[in-house]
């Protein structure tokens, strides 16, 4: 009967030992509990990057360009010469188009400059109006020589205004004239006109003695 208290009292001061394990548990497996969760996206990235692993063999099913041929000096001048030939007009109705196009600009250039002159009147140095046509030209000269029989040297002189530089140039050019009477002499100043051909070098004839030499 003396043993009988005693029995109780050996497991108490053990039960809360044999509990201290049991309350650790949950601890030990509270990382457990939580290591799928950090996990989780690790699991989910390789699906996220499954488009990314199939790009190559996406563009590994695209054809490749097709390299383009190398050409010789010869081609290339040859495939240079139908582009500007293309720009231009590679058919006739297309070169007679562009030759249509530039006419017409040219007519509008032309109107534009002749409307500006009109109305800053007649330009300094204005060529006169040219003589009909059929209307033989007349020529004033020199007599430089008389010794041919009916036929006489004249020197023309010429003094023009250059377009660019605006400076007076002067010339001088000679002709055959027929004089049939032997009227002029050397130095006289005569008016001679055109006329048909009478000889090898003959295309003028003497209408007057203007001035004579003295």
């Amino acid at each position: 009967m003396a043993e009988t208290p005693d029995t109780p009292e050996t497991p108490e001061p053990d039960a809360p030992e044999a509990e201290a394990p049991e309350a650790e548990v949950p601890e030990a497996e509270a990382p457990e509990a939580d290591a799928p969760e950090a996990d989780a996206p690790e699991a989910e990235a390789p699906e996220a990057e499954a488009p990314e692993a199939e790009a190559p063999e996406a563009e590994a099913a695209k054809p490749a360009p097709a390299a383009q041929p190398q050409l010789s000096p010869r081609e290339r001048k040859v495939a240079a010469r139908d582009r500007r030939g293309r720009r231009r007009g590679s058919t006739p109705e297309e070169r007679a188009e562009i030759r249509a196009a530039k006419a017409a600009a040219r007519r509008r250039r032309r109107e534009q400059e002749r409307a500006k002159r009109g109305k800053a009147g007649p330009r300094e140095g204005t060529p006169p109006a040219e003589p009909a046509a059929g209307t033989p030209q007349v020529r004033l000269g020199k007599v430089v020589s008389d010794k041919a029989d009916k036929t006489i040297t004249v020197r023309i002189d010429i003094a023009r205004r250059h377009r660019r530089y605006r400076k007076i140039v002067r010339s001088s050019m000679t002709l055959h004239a027929h004089d049939e009477r032997n009227d002029a002499h050397a130095g006289d100043l005569v008016r001679v006109v055109e006329s048909r051909p009478m000889s090898r070098t003959k295309r003028w004839r003497l209408v007057e003695v203007l001035e004579r030499a003295r």
